[in-house]
């Protein structure tokens, strides 16, 4: 294995596409619907069907969000082990997700379930920093019963 020296700037860019994940985690989390446009580029395609989600550009995706997300009192998006390879102003991301969920059931209790996955993101330099400008989850694993059915 060969060492790899890292620039100030390659530094300086894994800083901040760590800090633009952290970001996406936490408008998730806390259904910041403004603070999550910051995390992506315009015409950014998503792709969350690996666990039953929506697909296609962020605007559609963003509203399926919105709706979806509404019903649940708690989502924590624990992101880790991300690995960035750099290209001028582009860059691919892999991210492990684990992802606790409480949805609010009519009789006000919490149903638990965890969503584990992982994002490969495509992202780009835009003038406003680093962006999503493809997001694929995959390799999604739901641990529970999803709202709604058997546990």
């Amino acid at each position: 294995m060969t060492a790899h020296h890292l620039s100030l700037e390659d530094i300086s860019d894994r800083i901040q596409i760590q800090d633009l994940l952290t970001r996406y985690a936490l408008a998730i989390d806390s259904k910041d619907w403004a603070l999550l446009d910051t995390c992506f580029a315009a015409g950014a395609q998503i792709d969350y069907t690996s666990t039953g989600g929506k697909k296609g550009p962020y605007s559609e995706v963003r509203e399926w969000l919105r709706k979806v997300l509404s019903s649940f009192a708690v989502t924590v998006h624990f992101l880790g082990n991300t690995s960035v390879e750099l290209e001028g102003e582009r860059a691919r991301a892999h991210t492990y997700l684990w992802n606790p969920m409480g949805f609010q059931q009519a009789d006000g209790s919490l149903h638990w379930f965890t969503v584990s996955a992982q994002y490969r993101d495509e992202l780009v330099r835009t003038s406003d920093g680093w962006r999503i400008q493809q997001r694929v989850q995959e390799r999604g694993v739901i641990i529970g019963a999803l709202p709604g059915r058997d546990s």
